[in-house]
């Protein structure tokens, strides 16, 4: 072997080794600035989260506000249909409000069956969770 070509390994030997020392020096510095990142980012995203979830409370609040007005108004408006019955509930009246109500009912099912008064008949003695009558 010649002087420059062992000259040339030894250069490369301690270029390796110097790469090595660094590698190992920069990387972890480099993990606690990941792990400093991923925090923030964790921290950032729980803050999200919270004001997302204040934001909805407060839509929440606005809104049984609002249904509470609502129901003010309901109750007004029932009270003025009263007065306007002479004080009292007719038979007309009631029969109204029950038909009003049915839209509420969603997914339930209602037979109306008429009496003689043809008032509706609100219970027929239907015991919880057992349907009235048998479809069988």
């Amino acid at each position: 072997m010649n002087q420059g070509s062992v000259k040339g390994l030894g250069i490369l030997a301690g270029l390796g080794i110097l790469g090595i020392v660094a590698i190992m020096w920069i990387y972890p510095q480099y993990r606690v600035w990941s792990q400093e990142m991923e925090g923030k980012a964790e921290f950032a995203k729980a803050e999200q989260n919270r004001r997302i979830k204040i934001e909805e409370a407060k839509a929440n609040l606005e809104a049984e506000k609002l249904n509470a007005q609502a129901e003010v108004e309901r109750a007004k408006g029932a009270a003025a249909a009263i007065k306007i019955e002479n004080g009292a509930l007719s038979e007309k009246y009631i029969q109204y409000l029950w038909v009003r109500q049915q839209n509420n009912l969603n997914d339930k099912t209602v037979i109306y069956v008429p009496t003689e008064t043809n008032l509706p008949i609100l219970e027929a003695g239907r015991k919880p969770g057992k349907p009235s009558i048998n479809l069988e």
